[in-house]
């Protein structure tokens, strides 16, 4: 959860739909120019990243930075960003993904202590099944605790 001093700005919100979270990493980013200033403004869009651990580095690949409308230079707005995580953390990543049916997502981005971070989880995938169990039991406890304020009132 964000402490004191963070700014979350963009959450990717299907990810948690489409994927049971085993463990989550907070990594830092590389950007380049004004990239920082276009995050900050909510102009990134995480929906179709993804990561992957290439020759023992992270790499963030589909998010999308708008270009800052103030800037000078050309950027790629998709181009691939290197995460910045410890060396245990990244062999921990490795080992991990060489399990089937898991992959690393992107949860969120904010900035702590005036840094940009990004939330990235080890995650496996979900049927259509599970999405549905998943919906049911968060529609249930909604309704529980629904009843309960009712009832404490």
């Amino acid at each position: 959860m964000p402490g004191r001093g963070d700014q979350v700005v963009i959450t990717n919100r299907k990810a948690r739909h489409d994927y049971s979270i085993l463990e989550s990493f907070e990594a830092g980013v590389m950007l380049k120019g004004a990239e920082v200033k276009s995050i900050r403004g909510g102009r990134a869009n995480l929906l179709d990243a993804y990561a992957r651990v290439d020759a023992g580095e992270v790499w963030l690949f589909g998010m999308h930075v708008s270009p800052y409308e103030f800037s000078r230079g050309d950027l790629d707005p998709v181009r691939p960003r290197k995460l910045l995580l410890h060396a245990k953390e990244i062999v921990e990543l490795e080992s991990a993904l060489h399990e089937k049916g898991v992959t690393l997502v992107p949860l969120r981005v904010y900035f702590k202590d005036g840094r940009a971070k990004v939330e990235i989880a080890i995650a496996r995938g979900r049927h259509s099944y599970d999405k549905r169990q998943a919906l049911a039991e968060r529609t249930a406890t909604r309704e529980a605790e629904r009843a309960m304020k009712g009832y404490r009132d």
